[in-house]
C-alpha cells in the first residue's frame, strides 16, 4: 500500500442534513485534482497526516483523498452570524453541555457528586440522581460502596450522551437542534440503539477534531452564549467517552456493581418492552427474588436520568413497588396523607375490576408520596386537569388547548400504567415473573380497552362548554336520517325487525320519545310493557327542544366516550353539564347540520329526566342505560346486562316491545337488536326457518356468514344442537341486514 491514489477517481456524493443550518460550499478544485468518492462504495476511512485512505467494500482498490475534500463530505452551522461555523454532528446537531448550575435544585453535585441526588423517604436503598460527570459518578459509587451496598445502576435516558475530556474529568455533552438547544432528542429510530449512535457521534467528533486542528466547538451558556461556542480540544477517540464506558468500567473494580440501561420516555408512560426490560432485570437478579438471602441487605437501586426529576422519579417508583413486594424488615414508612381528591373515572374503573385493586391503587400512591421530593406524579396530574380546566374564552387557539390536554393525558396514562404494573407484580413476582408484563396485558384485554376510553371528557369539567373549550353539536348533524323517518316519527332512522317486538332508532327528543310511545301502545300494537335501552357512552343534553352532545371543535364527528363501570355516573355528569349551561345563561356556540350558530339554552333536559316524565303516564316503561362501545363488539358484562334487563321485563310481560337507540341509530343500535331477536326467540320459542335464507345476495359465501373464523369457531363447539344454534344466529343475523343501515 503507498501513499497515492491506486485507483481511478471515483465519484464524490456529499452529505445533506436537515434542520436550519448552513452549508459550506465544496471547494473548488480543477478536474485534474478531483478525486471523487461513491459513499455507497466507502468501506471506511483510515485518517493519517497525509490524506485520509480509503477502502472499498470489495476491498479491491484503495486511494487516498485530501483533507480539502475530505471537509466536503460534512454539514457546517452556526447559531448565529456574530458565531464562527463549524461542523455540525449528523449533519444538524450542536453539542450542548448536558446539565447546567441552575438544574441542580437540592445543590448536590458538589458534596454528593451528581445534581439532586436523594434517597427515598424512608430505609429503602432507592436512589435517584441527574446526569454526573466521570468523577461524579465515581464520588456516587464510592458512597453507595462504603455503606456496604451491592449497586445497581440503571441509566433511563433514551437520548445519546457523549463524554468529552476536560481537565482531569469528563464532562457530558448531548446532541440538540437548533431550534431548541434546551431540548434533548427523544422518539429515537428504534432500529439503531442508542449506544450505537453515541459510537458514531464519537467517530464524528474525533473526524471533526482531525480537520480543525484538533479542536471542536462546544456550547456550554444557552442562556446568554457568553463567550460561545467553546473550543473543546480532542486529540484522540480517548478523549472522548460513551455512556456504555464510563458506566460498565467500574465492573472490573467492583464486584457489587451492575449497569443496565433502561431507557424511558421523557413523557407519559413507559412501553410495554420497557416494562419487559425492567421485568427482565429482576428476574436475572438472585437479590431480588423472593428466594433471597434475607441475612443480606437488600440492594442500592440507583437511577439516573439529566436532571434526575421525571424520569428518575417515575424509575424510583417502580423500583418502590418492586421492595414492597419483598419480604423484609425495612418497612416503607407511613407518609401524611394528603388531601383526598375524587378519581378520575378510568382508574376507578380500572380499581373496581383489578383484584385487591383499591390496595393496589393506594400502595401506588404510597410509592408516589415517598419518592415526591422532586416531583409528585399524581399531584402533576390533578395541577394538569387544573390547568385545562382554566382554559375559557382567552385560549382559542388550538395549540395551546391541546397542550394541556396533551400534557393532562399523559400524565393519567403515566398513574393508570403505574397501578397495571404493581397489580402484575401482585401476581407474577411469587410465580418468577413466568410471563412478562406485555403477555400479562394481553391475557387482560380490557385493560386495553379502558385505556382507549381514556379521553377529554376524563380531564374535563362540565363548565367546558361554557368556557368555549367544548361545542354542543345537534344530533342533526352527527346523525343523517338515512330511513327518512323523521318526518312520521319524530326521530332518525326508526325501524323494526320484521315480526318481532324490537326497535330501533337515533338518540330520540322528549317529542320523540312520546311519538314512539304513542306508536307503539296505540290500538294496534298495544304494548302494555316497553323495555327501552339507551346505548349511548357519550354525554347527551336536550336544549330547547333538539338533543346535542359535546365535542372538540376540531373533531366534532369523533364522539368522547365516558368509561364508566357504572351508567349513573355518565347521568350525573349530563345533571352537571345541564345545570352549567343553564347557570351560565350565555350565548353558546352550537353546531346546526352544516353551520354553526350562537343559542341561548331556556331549558335543559337529560334523558334520565325525559323518561321520567314519561314514566308517569306509561306505567309499563321501563328505562335502561346500557353503554356499548362504539365500532366494536359489546363487552361479556355488556350482555350480562342486557340478558337481565330483558329477561326481567319477559318475566313481566313475555309480549313486551324492547326499544333500543344509540347516536345515530345505527351500529350500537343494530347490535342490540341482533340479542335482543335472539333473547326474545329463546324466551318465546324459535319461528320455523325457511330453506331460503334472508340475504342480500343469495348463495352469497359471505353474505351467508361462511367466514373463516366463524367456520374454525363452530369446529370447537359441541355437535349437540349445533345445527340448530347456527341456524337460529344466521337468522337473527339475517334478519338483521332488514334494518341495518351500513
Amino acid at each position: 500500500m503507498g501513499t497515492t491514489a491506486s485507483a481511478a477517481p471515483q465519484p464524490v456524493s456529499s452529505l445533506h442534513g436537515n434542520g436550519a443550518v448552513n452549508s459550506r460550499q465544496s471547494l473548488s478544485m480543477s478536474s485534474s485534482q478531483t478525486v471523487k468518492i461513491h459513499s455507497g462504495k466507502a468501506k471506511s476511512i483510515i485518517t493519517n497526516k497525509v490524506a485520509p485512505v480509503v477502502i472499498t467494500y470489495n476491498c479491491r482498490q484503495e486511494f487516498q483523498i485530501h483533507d480539502d475534500l475530505f471537509r466536503t463530505n460534512y454539514k457546517v452551522g452556526r447559531i448565529s452570524d456574530s458565531m464562527p461555523e463549524h461542523y455540525l454532528v449528523q449533519g444538524e446537531f450542536f453539542m450542548v453541555q448536558d446539565v447546567y448550575s441552575k438544574a441542580d435544585v437540592l445543590n448536590t453535585t458538589g458534596s454528593y457528586g451528581a445534581p439532586n441526588y436523594r434517597q427515598v423517604k424512608g430505609s429503602y436503598p432507592l436512589y435517584g440522581m441527574g446526569q454526573p460527570s466521570l468523577n461524579g459518578f465515581k464520588q456516587v459509587l464510592q458512597r453507595l460502596q462504603s455503606q456496604g451496598h451491592e449497586v445497581m445502576f440503571f441509566c433511563v435516558r433514551e437520548e445519546p450522551v457523549v463524554f468529552l475530556h476536560l481537565e482531569e474529568n469528563f464532562v457530558p455533552y448531548t446532541p440538540r437542534r437548533k431550534e431548541n438547544l434546551h431540548e434533548n432528542l427523544h422518539g429515537l429510530d428504534k432500529e439503531e440503539t442508542v449506544e450505537t449512535l453515541e459510537l458514531t457521534i464519537r467517530k464524528e467528533l474525533h473526524d471533526f477534531a482531525k480537520l480543525n486542528d484538533n479542536v471542536f466547538y462546544v456550547y456550554n451558556d444557552i442562556e446568554h452564549f457568553k463567550g460561545e461556542p467553546q473550543r473543546m480540544t480532542i486529540t484522540c477517540e480517548e478523549d472522548i467517552q460513551v455512556t456504555e464506558e464510563v458506566y460498565r468500567r467500574p465492573l472490573f473494580t467492583m464486584p457489587l456493581y451492575r449497569y443496565y440501561r433502561l431507557p424511558l420516555p421523557m413523557e407519559g408512560a413507559p412501553l410495554e418492552e420497557d416494562f419487559d426490560a425492567f421485568v427482565t432485570v429482576l428476574r436475572e437478579s438472585p437479590n431480588l427474588s423472593l428466594r433471597r438471602d434475607v441475612s443480606r441487605p437488600l440492594p442500592a437501586l440507583l437511577f439516573s436520568c439529566q436532571v434526575g426529576v421525571g424520569r428518575t422519579n417515575l424509575a424510583m417508583i417502580l423500583g418502590t413497588l418492586v421492595l414492597n413486594h419483598l419480604k423484609t424488615t425495612q418497612e416503607p414508612p407511613q407518609v401524611e396523607e394528603a388531601e383526598a381528591k375524587p378519581l378520575f373515572q378510568v382508574i376507578q374503573t380500572l380499581i373496581n375490576r383489578l383484584p385487591e385493586g383499591q390496595q393496589v391503587m393506594e400502595e401506588v400512591d404510597q410509592a408516589i408520596a415517598l419518592c415526591s421530593e422532586m416531583h409528585n406524579i399524581k399531584e402533576a396530574m390533578y395541577e394538569n386537569k387544573k390547568k385545562l380546566e382554566a382554559i375559557g374564552d382567552d385560549y382559542q387557539i388550538q395549540g395551546t388547548k391541546h397542550y394541556f390536554l396533551h400534557r393532562a393525558i399523559q400524565s393519567l396514562e403515566r398513574y393508570f400504567y403505574l397501578i397495571v404494573f404493581n397489580a402484575y407484580l401482585h401476581e407474577q413476582y411469587s410465580l418468577g415473573f413466568a410471563s412478562n408484563f406485555s403477555q400479562w396485558l394481553c391475557a387482560h384485554p380490557w385493560v386495553y380497552r379502558l385505556l382507549a376510553c381514556m379521553d377529554l371528557s376524563e380531564l374535563a369539567s362540565p363548565d367546558l362548554v361554557t368556557k368555549g373549550a367544548r361545542v354542543l353539536v345537534a344530533h342533526e348533524y352527527l346523525s343523517p336520517d338515512i330511513l327518512s323517518t323523521v318526518k312520521e316519527m319524530k326521530v332518525a332512522n326508526f325501524r323494526r325487525v320484521p315480526k318481532m317486538p324490537v326497535y330501533g332508532m337515533s338518540q330520540p327528543t322528549s317529542e320523540a320519545t312520546g311519538a314512539v310511545l304513542t306508536h307503539l301502545t296505540d290500538e294496534k300494537r298495544k304494548y302494555s310493557h316497553v323495555l327501552w335501552v339507551n346505548l349511548q357512552e357519550e354525554l347527551v343534553l336536550e336544549g330547547n327542544g333538539q338533543i346535542f352532545t359535546p365535542r372538540e371543535p376540531s373533531c366534532m364527528g369523533q364522539h368522547i366516550p365516558v368509561p364508566a363501570t357504572d351508567p349513573t355516573q355518565i347521568e350525573k355528569l349530563e345533571t352537571a353539564l345541564g345545570e352549567e349551561v343553564q347557570r351560565a345563561q350565555k350565548w353558546l356556540e352550537v353546531t346546526l347540520e352544516q353551520e354553526k350558530q350562537m343559542k341561548m339554552f331556556k331549558s335543559c333536559l337529560t334523558v334520565q329526566e325525559v323518561f321520567k316524565q314519561y314514566q308517569r303516564t306509561h306505567q309499563g316503561l321501563f328505562y335502561k342505560r346500557i353503554p356499548l362501545a362504539d365500532c366494536c363488539a359489546p363487552k361479556e358484562e355488556d350482555f350480562d346486562q342486557l340478558l337481565e334487563a330483558m329477561k326481567s321485563t319477559l318475566a313481566e310481560d313475555s309480549h313486551s316491545a324492547f326499544v333500543f337507540n344509540c347516536s345515530n341509530g345505527k351500529g350500537r343500535t343494530t347490535t342490540a337488536m341482533v340479542i335482543a331477536a335472539l333473547t326474545v326467540w329463546h324466551f318465546n320459542g324459535f319461528p320455523e326457518f325457511g330453506d331460503d335464507e334472508i340475504v342480500s345476495v343469495p348463495d352469497a359465501k359471505y353474505t351467508k356468514g361462511e367466514f373463516k373464523v366463524s367456520n374454525n369457531h363452530k369446529r370447537l363447539l359441541p355437535k349437540e344442537g349445533l345445527n340448530e344454534t347456527t341456524r337460529s344466529v344466521k337468522m337473527g343475523h339475517d334478519t338483521s341486514l332488514l334494518v341495518t343501515l351500513h
